[in-house]
């Protein structure tokens, strides 16, 4: 039986399953979003899906397909229809919850049924736009919104707009909130300046322009769930037979979720009313603070850890907590030395162990398979941009060497030991299996490696401006501490140096 509104009342119900209401099939469309991917039907459209359920935003999302590869066959066999698992870990304990998502009402393609993307312009009902186009979807590129489709996003969305504005007389009430998900900073704002200069390259008049920036909101705004996509193929079968029906658009997503959308204009909350349904929404008027929470906490804590776990042996995230040594680390590197630092007036302390607390969750979810490996691409660049102003921040605290810190860096240093194959490819070798190195500097590290010993490739690497940006040889008795770590990585291994400074209560308290 496959899943789809004729099928939805010969599902059986019972624990552990939500299945919709076949009310909620008549619902107006209200949302239209730029986007098929797992991370907008786990985030957006379950938050949407939720607050439907719960009586509260009462509208349904129109997809616009963009892309020319696949097809919308499976999202019109099953009416838009599609089953979330979320699986997670919340204060310790595994959460399992299983929901069909009645949030779409239909998906259309760009390519072939743009004159209907465009009907929905007329539909005064339809307040909302969601995207998420990939970062690169967010770009200026010359485009005529007269062309069936426009080539961009922002040209597909500015022509949606004028003819909104065309069919709809330019009332004020007829202006959207548009909120982009795309994982740039600042997404909102820089979508309005595209959007803004191709209504010059258009010259689509003065009326039009002054529509587009008083009554329509562009927020900026941050997402933040693992949404890791289709469930695998020796799974589905499995989840098919327990819930008694098919379904070829079932995805699976973590427990935590975030969106975070910046606005200080009331109407903006009154519009996008399914924010009540779930405090993973928030509509604050600045939405730095979790962007800093999760880039120190969520990214710092993976980056300063993804060296260690891998010289270590570890495969995965939730292998490494698995070890105590390991989990430790992580924990103690968060709380003790990452939490002090980024505690300021923006963020309290309180706020920032909350996030670490939930962040130490999420690494111990069992259902998610994040592979370290992956998370040291570009390792050197993500140490710069996400762990430096952490290190510098902690000296200005204490002008003393971090423990956790000094360690996480100095495995990157050792992680970063590699040479060049027959392949040009960088490798490095950790129990006597070789592994890639996927970073832009890659080879400025074989050739520090190849001409110095540890200690004089500690200072060199230190000291260089061009890298960090700052002298971090100039760091009271960091260079000093990287060279012990960094002898005892060499020579003991990640774990024994655990044990060691365990035992003498220098990393791990």
């Amino acid at each position: 039986m496959l899943l789809n509104k004729e099928n939805i009342k010969n599902i059986k119900a019972q624990p552990g399953l939500i299945i919709p209401d076949e009310k909620l099939f008549a619902l107006p469309e209200r949302v239209l979003q730029f986007g098929t991917g797992v991370l907008l039907r786990g985030l957006p459209d379950y938050f949407i899906d939720k607050a439907n359920r719960n009586g509260i935003f009462n509208g349904r999302v129109v997809i616009v397909k963009s892309t020319n590869t696949g097809d919308t066959d499976a999202f019109d066999k099953q009416d838009g229809l599609f089953t979330l698992l979320v699986r997670g870990v919340v204060n310790g304990q595994p959460v399992e919850e299983t929901i069909i998502n009645s949030a779409i009402s239909r998906v259309l393609s760009a390519r072939d049924d743009w004159s209907s993307i465009l009907e929905c312009a007329k539909n005064p009902e339809m307040q909302v736009i969601v995207s998420n186009t990939t970062e690169v979807g967010i770009t200026l590129v010359e485009d005529d919104i007269r062309l069936f489709p426009p080539h961009s996003y922002p040209g597909k969305l500015l022509a949606f707009l004028y003819e909104r504005f065309r069919v709809l007389n330019g009332s004020p009430e007829s202006g959207m909130v548009i909120v982009p998900t795309e994982l740039i900073p600042d997404n909102g704002s820089k979508l309005k300046s595209i959007v803004m200069e191709l209504t010059k390259m258009n010259n689509l008049g003065d009326a039009f322009t002054q529509w587009l920036q008083s009554h329509n909101h562009f927020c900026n705004t941050l997402v933040d769930r693992i949404v890791p996509g289709k469930i695998t193929a020796a799974t589905q079968p499995g989840m098919e037979t327990t819930w008694g029906y098919e379904d070829d658009l079932m995805i699976m997503a973590e427990n935590f979720r975030l969106w975070a959308i910046e606005s200080r204009e009331k109407r903006v909350e009154e519009i996008l009313s399914f924010s009540q349904a779930d405090e993973g929404i928030v509509i604050e008027e600045d939405i730095e603070k979790f962007r800093e929470l999760k880039l120190r906490l969520l990214n710092g804590t993976h980056t300063f850890s993804c060296g260690l776990a891998h010289l270590a042996g570890f495969i995965t995230v939730k292998e490494a907590m698995s070890s105590p040594l390991m989990a430790d680390y992580i924990r103690s590197l968060m709380m003790q030395e990452i939490v002090p630092v980024i505690s300021n007036g923006k963020i309290s302390t309180q706020d920032a162990r909350v996030f670490a607390m939930q962040v130490l969750d999420r690494f111990l979810n069992p259902f998610l398979e994040h592979a370290w490996l992956n998370i040291t691409v570009q390792f050197t660049s993500k140490m710069k941009l996400r762990n430096i102003p952490l290190l510098l921040a902690h000296y200005k605290q204490s002008n003393q060497a971090p423990e956790h810190m000094s360690l996480g860096f100095a495995a990157y240093l050792l992680f970063m030991k590699c040479s060049r194959n027959e392949k040009a490819v960088y490798t490095g070798m950790a129990y006597e299996t070789e592994y890639n190195v996927r970073d832009d500097q890659a080879g400025y590290f074989a050739e520090k490696w190849k001409n110095n010993d540890p200690d004089s490739l500690v200072d060199e690497i230190l000291a260089d401006k061009t890298l960090w940006g700052v002298d971090l040889s100039s760091l009271e008795g960091f260079a000093h501490q990287i060279k012990i770590y960094l002898r005892s990585l060499i020579h003991n291994g990640v774990m024994s140096t655990f044990r060691s400074l365990q035992k003498t209560n220098k990393v791990i308290a």
